[in-house]
């Protein structure tokens, strides 16, 4: 078993963050909502308390039991999680003047307090709260102030037990690594051994104790989630693992030929499905987005179940889930709000009577790539941007018809190989282009033209939950929109789309 640090999330936006910050020290750490608490057993070092949307005042607020591991090993409070842990003990929380948004700086440190060594004075927190910490009871002790909020940190004498007003685990923080260091390291005794060789060693040793010599199809899409996990199974019980990839004809422009390519290298036995064809027959006469990505979903289903049956004695599914979706499932709230429904193989478990493995379930989209790195995977397919489940059919505004993927194919290719050509793509975290249902008037030679309008998207992010639009050079975009208009029939008119995530979404669709 491996050691590890407790997060319980109230619901604040920032709990991933602190997660990641943890992982960044190479110590592994859990998010669990504070409804659920696991059982703490002698691999839990330490619990965060998240901070929370949520005044403590609430009615609603959260009020977990945190006394079965309070006083045993170490807890900090953040934002919420201090307000908490100081009203239960007998403080008071109000909302009141000295309320802080942003930046702040603390104007007192007690350097001999170990959380927050080193820390100097002036240092620069990042604040979002609504209540503050008015009184705190006697066996408190204030260890850092700003110049409105005197209980910016404290902790519980003669108790491994802190709170902190701010929050350490953004980059506004400019001491937050520190802090965050000196809790799971210092005042945890963690040891910083969760590194991407200990995770192989550890995952590929699971998967063989696990799946013994049963069988597992996989369906690769050629991108990075699916390969890593395709080769660490592959690693793990070798020719036992069967990779399916099904082109359905929403695919970029050569992609099914090259990502073949891509896989033939890497030992793995892989199976193409061309099925573009029943695709788009399925996609015929939907407009709508929902229904567009259900059709898409629900065809995949049929035709990756079509393949998998063509295998004998298939006991398992692998699949490239990762940390983010498994949180996002068992959210404090029950499962996020459907914005847009997901591309899976959600159905296919029970349609095929199968068991899941998920070898990343445990890691960030960031940590994939850096096992992927160290399994020697080409950074080819490390450093591709993601793409969505449902392809280009999710990037043609309306219907979706053969002739609009062609030119839709023709224009993503024009793009994605002038951001590689101008050495942009890296510093890009996903780009593609969006057919629109719109045609405009155009000139071409003398002749009046009445063709379709396409806009760019390129964003940048770290997992795609919030994301900027790309200040591409205006020279770029200007030789992009001229080479998409002179060697794309159909197309006269080339848009740049800069809108943010949020208040928009990555893809139109």
């Amino acid at each position: 078993m491996i050691e590890k640090i407790l997060i319980l999330d109230f619901g604040s936006q920032y709990t991933q963050l602190i997660a990641r910050r943890i992982r960044e020290l190479n110590v592994y750490c859990e998010i669990h909502p504070f409804n659920k608490i696991p059982e703490i057993d002698q691999y839990v070092k330490g619990v965060i308390l998240s901070g929370s949307p949520f005044s403590v005042n609430d009615s609603n607020a959260p009020y977990p039991d945190i006394n079965s591991f309070q006083k045993k090993i170490p807890v900090l409070g953040v934002c919420y999680g201090a307000q908490y842990i100081a009203k239960k003990s007998g403080g008071e929380v109000k909302a009141s003047k000295t309320r802080e948004y942003g930046r702040a700086h603390l104007k007192f440190v007690d350097q001999n307090n170990e959380l927050i060594s080193a820390i100097p004075h002036d240092s620069q927190v990042w604040m979002s709260h609504g209540d503050t910490i008015t009184e705190i009871p006697d066996h408190f002790q204030v260890i850092a102030s700003t110049h409105e909020v005197k209980v910016a940190a404290y902790q519980i004498e003669n108790e491994r037990t802190w709170g902190i007003q701010f929050h350490p685990e953004v980059y506004h923080s400019t001491d937050g690594k520190t802090l965050l260091q000196n809790f799971v390291v210092t005042i945890c005794g963690c040891r910083q051994d969760w590194t991407p060789d200990s995770f192989i060693d550890s995952t590929v040793a699971e998967l063989k104790s696990k799946l013994g010599s049963d069988r597992v199809v996989l369906g690769l899409s050629g991108g990075v989630d699916s390969t890593v996990a395709a080769v660490l199974l592959h690693k793990a019980i070798g020719e036992n693992l069967i990779c399916i990839f099904v082109d359905n004809g929403l695919l970029r422009k050569n992609e099914f030929n090259q990502v073949l390519d891509a896989y033939k290298g890497m030992g793995l036995n892989v199976i193409g499905v061309e099925a573009g064809k029943m695709f788009l027959d399925e996609l015929k006469g939907l407009t709508d987005p929902e229904l567009k990505r259900k059709a898409i979903g629900g065809k995949f289903i049929d035709v990756f179940d079509i393949e998998a049956q063509k295998l004998k004695n298939i006991k398992w599914l692998g699949q490239g889930t990762i940390y983010p979706d498994i949180i996002e499932s068992i959210s404090v709230n029950g499962p996020s709000a459907t914005i847009k429904s997901h591309h899976n193989v959600g159905g296919l478990p029970e349609k095929m009577n199968l068991k899941i493995i998920e070898p990343l379930r445990l890691l960030f989209k960031d940590e994939v790539r850096r096992v992927g790195k160290t399994l020697g995977i080409s950074q080819t397919i490390l450093g591709r941007h993601p793409f969505p489940g449902p392809g280009l059919g999710i990037r043609i505004l309306g219907e979706v018809t053969d002739e609009k993927v062609k030119i839709l194919q023709d224009c993503d290719a024009i793009f994605i190989e002038g951001l590689k050509e101008a050495g942009l793509y890296d510093s890009v975290w996903q780009a593609g282009v969006m057919l629109l249902p719109v045609q405009s008037v155009g000139v071409m030679g003398d002749e009046r033209t009445y063709e379709s309008v396409v806009a760019l998207r390129a964003v940048a992010s770290t997992d795609g939950m919030t994301a900027d639009w790309v200040h591409l050079p205006y020279t770029f975009l200007a030789k992009i929109s001229n080479d998409i208009i002179n060697k794309v029939k159909g197309v006269n008119r080339v848009v740049y789309d800069i809108s943010s995530k949020p208040p928009a979404t990555i893809e139109w669709e």
